[in-house]
């Protein structure tokens, strides 16, 4: 309603600025075609010969009429240059009369025109900060944009690999189109409904289909959008909000990104009562509190820090449900696949579950970019469809980073990096319960890697033994396991290899238990978010045991690490003729598929048995060079 009067009073100016141009254009027209201008000394000609029948003077203007009309016009206009001039005119008898030049259009003008000109630069100020004349008005009425069934264009079809989360979403669905099913045992729907899961995994997607599915309004807002600079506002913002939910229910409110708006209060040394954050997530508090169930209104909010909401915020009575929507199982990977492939061309050798096997860990976001790439990449080659080979790249493309074939490299580096990489691949083959190797790699990739090994997992793994843990830490040394024996010294290369070898160590020791010098005791907490991919993302860590703990703590990590570098030393050691063998075909073609290195190794696995110790090692070394700055083997976790 407000827009439409907007709107007419915009047209009604538009009209009067147009009747204004015609009356302007109306005057001028006819002043043109009856009012003669001639110069003063045509006018002294004139009123000497007689033909003057009457004028009208003024401080600057002679104006008057002809007594009869000169080239057919009978009035007249002159600029006033004889002072003398009412002597004059009564000589040749013409009537002479006073008349008071008007300024009053001049004068309106001059100060019309510069509020006129004020006004529409203030107008204009104001619509840029905040919507027009209503802008300061309005600051408190709330950004939310109202979906329909029709505007969101998703639907629970369009949603894959979540079926437990679109299961606990269709419940609430339900209950929107038929409220009296569900209160008829004396129950009631959850008020509030927050999605917690990593980002990418489709939570805003998921609300979107809710909205598609339920064809009542859905009220849209992000936690941001909530907070300004004046105190006050995102607290009036969230009133407003649930006041239009209520007036339209049932109705569905969705706030994304809700740590935005709920972080725990009271978290930093300077935050005070009076913070416009915590103001707002008090009013949301409130009204969270406030509003009845049955009268249709659900609050859906998603989040992918739940760790640092407020914990009132989630108690129940406030959010009843949290729907966890995480990465996708190998089952979903493949739906969501399909979902995204129905709009490529593909060719028949594509497959949705061998492009699932490669992809462990991959978000529905991850794997809508994925198609995205393959379709790209067999577009850039000018394919007609796009095929399984284009699929390999594009994971191999975001796994590992693009390719650096311009990256050019010295003989002695090139020769590192193979042996490196072949130390992976080597000894990832011949451990038992190790994820097989898919692609072995010297061609540079991404921002630093000069080479890459890729693993593919068989299936999805949720638990690893302590066994597993140091396979994976065996593989993780081999790079540089390999330079050791081939080169007798040790390069950058393995500095994000020995990073994750020190993590994995660590967590051993200090969250898992797995060191029998300090027992079954958790001695650090995760700070990161349980959500996050990144194991570093929690900073710095909090430890509560002493000096000699962390000794103790540094010593065994150490001794973890040196074992798996000594049992890796001695497993390629036994391998050295076949690390020789397939480093040097590596050189040659720069790439290794699965099956070529099955061809080129065969069975290389062996019974695990007790390695050699670190003071072996220095007897190793065979060939000498100068060590290379290679990066690290990227095995896709």
């Amino acid at each position: 309603m407000d827009m439409s009067g907007r709107k007419t009073q915009f047209n009604i100016w538009y009209w009067i600025a147009a009747f204004a141009v015609l009356m302007i254009f109306q005057y001028v027209y006819t002043a043109t075609q009856h009012v003669a201008q001639i110069p003063y000394s045509q006018f002294e000609t004139l009123l000497r010969d007689g033909k003057i029948a009457d004028v009208q003077v003024s401080d600057r203007f002679i104006q008057g009429r002809f007594k009869e009309p000169q080239d057919g016009k009978p009035l007249f206009i002159t600029t006033r240059v004889e002072p003398n001039l009412a002597r004059q005119l009564q000589e040749h008898g013409v009537t002479v009369t006073g008349q008071i030049e008007s300024t009053f259009l001049s004068d309106l003008l001059s100060w019309v025109v510069p509020i006129l000109v004020f006004f529409g630069l203030w107008m204009l100020l104001m619509r840029r900060m905040g919507g027009g004349m209503g802008g300061l008005m309005q600051i408190g009425r709330s950004k939310a944009r109202v979906y329909v069934e029709a505007n969101t264009g998703v639907r629970f079809d369009d949603v894959a690999g979540v079926d437990e989360a679109k299961a606990e979403l269709q419940e609430i669905v339900d209950f929107l189109k038929n409220p009296q099913e569900y209160g008829r045992l004396g129950g009631r729907m959850p008020k509030g409904v927050l999605l917690v899961g990593p980002p990418g995994t489709g939570k805003t997607l998921l609300a979107r289909a809710v909205a598609g599915e339920a064809n009542v309004p859905f009220f849209s807002i992000s936690g941001s959008e909530f907070v300004e600079m004046f105190v006050g506002v995102g607290a009036a913002r969230v009133r407003d909000l649930f006041e239009q939910a209520r007036a339209k229910a049932p109705a569905i409110i969705f706030i994304d990104e809700l740590d935005a708006l709920g972080r725990a209060r009271g978290a930093g040394p300077m935050m005070g009562g009076h913070d416009e954050k915590e103001q707002t997530l008090n009013q949301l508090l409130v009204e969270l509190d406030g509003f009845d169930p049955k009268i249709g209104v659900v609050l859906l909010a998603a989040t992918n820090r739940p760790e640092i909401l407020d914990p009132a915020l989630l108690r129940a009575g406030r959010f009843d449900r949290q729907v966890l929507v995480d990465r996708p199982d190998k089952q979903g990977r493949v739906q969501i696949l399909q979902v995204h492939m129905k709009k490529a061309k593909l060719a028949a050798d594509v497959d949705a579950e061998k492009v699932a096997a490669l992809t462990p860990g991959f978000t529905g976001a991850d794997l809508a970019n994925l198609v995205n790439e393959a379709t790209l990449l067999a577009t850039r080659r000018r394919a007609d469809v796009v095929t399984m080979e284009d699929f390999n790249n594009a994971v191999e493309r975001i796994v590992a980073g693009l390719e650096k074939r311009n990256r050019l490299l010295n003989p002695r580096e090139r020769e590192v990096v193979a042996y490196h990489e072949m130390g992976h691949a080597l000894v990832a083959m011949a451990l038992p319960g190790v994820d097989p190797v898919h692609k072995v790699s010297i061609i540079p990739r991404g921002v630093g890697a000069l080479g890459y090994t890729i693993q593919r997992p068989t299936e999805d793994r949720f638990l690893m033994t302590r066994q597993e843990l140091e396979n994976k830490m065996a593989v993780l040394l081999g790079g540089r396991a390999a330079e050791w024996i081939v080169f007798g010294h040790l390069s950058t290369g393995a500095a994000d290899d020995l990073a994750k070898v020190t993590d994995i160590a660590r967590a051993m020791v200090t969250r898992y238990g797995m060191s029998e010098k300090l027992g079954h005791v958790a001695l650090e907490k995760d700070q990161r978010s349980f959500l996050s991919p990144n194991p570093l993302a929690g900073g710095s860590r909090e430890h509560d045991y002493g000096e000699a703990t962390a000794e103790a703590i540094d010593e065994e990590v150490r001794s973890i690490v040196d074992t798996a570098f000594a049992r890796t030393v001695g497993l390629l050691t036994e391998r050295r003729d076949l690390l020789e063998k397939t480093a040097r075909k590596l050189l040659e073609i720069e790439t290794l598929s699965e099956a070529e290195l099955a061809s080129l190794v065969g069975n290389v696995s062996a019974p695990d048995r007790t390695e050699p110790s670190e003071p072996e090692l220095g007897r190793r070394p065979v060939r000498r060079g100068k060590a290379a700055a290679t990066n690290l083997s990227r095995p896709a976790e």
